[in-house]
């Protein structure tokens, strides 16, 4: 069973319940979805839809200052990275608003042989459910609902149980923006819900950002139902060093890159691996600099480090740290809790045997590597479950291009951090998960990409 509700991480207060769904009216959702649909795929065009996208993104912005409190209360999240994620998620809107009627043009096929033309014609798919995390609760739905939308499809959303009143929030700003009923759903679903709605002849597809574990039973339903899933899972990226110009700015976005959303992101640097001649100032400057950050009150517009998502998050990092201590690795600064503050901290002597090697740390936990060569450096970055995103930081232009491209991920950033932008894919392979959002690789996942011949 799923129980939403609003518990504020920081103070442990209990705001509000939130009622489950029951078997019948999600039923009734799933009928709506699917009869919207109908109407939304045919009787509108892509001008149409991106003018209410676009006025989605309007609503955001207007509503910025509301929207963020709600989530600095849901999950703990400063309030000045709350604000820009607001304005992110808008700006994805926006970009969907104004790139539609390219993404959905015809796209004619050099044919081969014989007379006539071919091309093809993107048509939606119906129903598509997506299944959100807690860590940004509106821009995970931006990056789904925003290309889904213009291109035709209808929404059930089924968000963290944490997250319902952010869940509402949005649901109220569709419905605001002119969205006809059914287009985007809001479902208070359970885990036993969600297999019924995978289920459900109507329902054409899945998008699912959380865990391995989630991923994996999702996809194993949708499999044997025989949707298509976008799945976007965990990671534990590298952050390589092999060259700087400017140690000090290096060392301020490996910060930056680590502890945004109080370490509580997929896509987060958190293996940091350095050549050997950086390693030794790196590694003093960047203690230092994870030192100074201390947690605190996320509603103050000072707060780089607030509170873990709950109690059990932070549960679940105590444990992994005193797994990899007791297990050979020791903590240079940090390793401190208070409740759900816990400590920017920093594990070094991370040896292939020690579990924190091959785990995601979901928390401000930086493991540091020292490398004496480039290959090496690649070697190590590889040697991962995952591969979602990764960090290059060279002075060298070729060696730049040359290293990126043996990292196994779906994105690389070289030389800089917090560059995600909605005309990206994002997105990653192995135990990363499959798929791509945002950019035009993202509006291009549930759409039918119908061929037609003429002769």
């Amino acid at each position: 069973m799923n129980h939403y509700a609003v518990v504020n991480p920081a103070t442990g207060e209990s705001v509000k319940d939130y009622p489950t769904i029951s078997d019948e009216q999600l039923g009734a959702k799933i009928t709506a979805a699917s009869g919207a649909h109908r109407d939304w795929s045919r009787s509108t065009n892509t001008e149409d839809r991106a003018a209410l996208i676009r006025r989605v993104g309007e609503l955001h912005t207007e509503r910025r200052d509301h929207l963020a409190e709600i989530i600095v209360r849901e999950m703990g999240k400063p309030v000045s990275q709350a604000l820009g994620e607001v304005d992110f998620s808008a700006s994805i809107y926006g970009y969907y608003a104004d790139n539609a009627v390219d993404l959905m043009k015809d796209e004619p096929i050099k044919l081969l042989a014989g007379e006539g033309s071919a091309f093809i014609r993107r048509n939606s798919l119906g129903v598509l459910l997506g299944i959100m995390p807690w860590n940004f609760p509106y821009y995970q739905v931006a990056r789904f609902a925003g290309p889904n939308l213009v291109v035709g499809n209808t929404i059930l959303l089924k968000h963290a149980s944490q997250c319902p009143e952010s869940a509402e929030a949005m649901e109220q700003i569709f419905r605001d923006a002119g969205f006809p009923d059914g287009a985007y759903v809001n479902i208070y679903a359970t885990n036993e819900q969600i297999a019924s709605v995978i289920a459900d002849p109507r329902v054409q597809g899945v998008s699912l950002t959380g865990s391995e574990g989630a991923g994996a039973a999702v996809a194993e339903i949708a499999g044997r139902h025989l949707k298509k899933v976008v799945l976007e899972l965990g990671g534990s990226d590298p952050f390589i060093l092999l060259g700087t110009d400017d140690l000090d700015a290096t060392v301020d976005a490996a910060v930056a890159s680590r502890l945004d959303n109080s370490g509580q992101s997929c896509n987060a640097a958190k293996r940091f691996i350095v050549i050997d001649e950086l390693y030794q100032p790196f590694l003093e400057k960047f203690t230092a600099a994870m030192a100074a950050v201390k947690p605190s009150d996320p509603t103050s517009t000072d707060t780089v480090l607030g509170p873990l998502s709950s109690v059990g998050a932070a549960d679940w990092l105590q444990e992994q740290l005193d797994r990899a201590v007791a297990q050979g690795a020791r903590v240079l600064t940090g390793g401190d809790r208070t409740g759900t503050f816990f400590a920017s901290t920093i594990l070094v002597d991370v040896t292939r045997d020690n579990d924190a090697f091959h785990e995601e740390f979901f928390g401000p936990v930086a493991a540091v590597y020292r490398v004496g060569s480039e290959d090496e450096a690649i070697d190590l970055a590889n040697d991962t479950p995952f591969g979602l995103g990764s960090y290059l930081f060279t002075n060298d232009s070729e060696q730049a291009l040359r290293v990126a491209d043996r990292i196994e991920a779906g994105m690389v950033f070289v030389n800089l951090v917090g560059a995600d932008g909605a005309e990206l894919p994002f997105g990653g392979i192995k135990r990363s998960g499959s798929g791509r959002e945002l950019g035009r690789f993202g509006a291009d996942e549930f759409v039918n990409k119908k061929m037609i011949r003429i002769g």
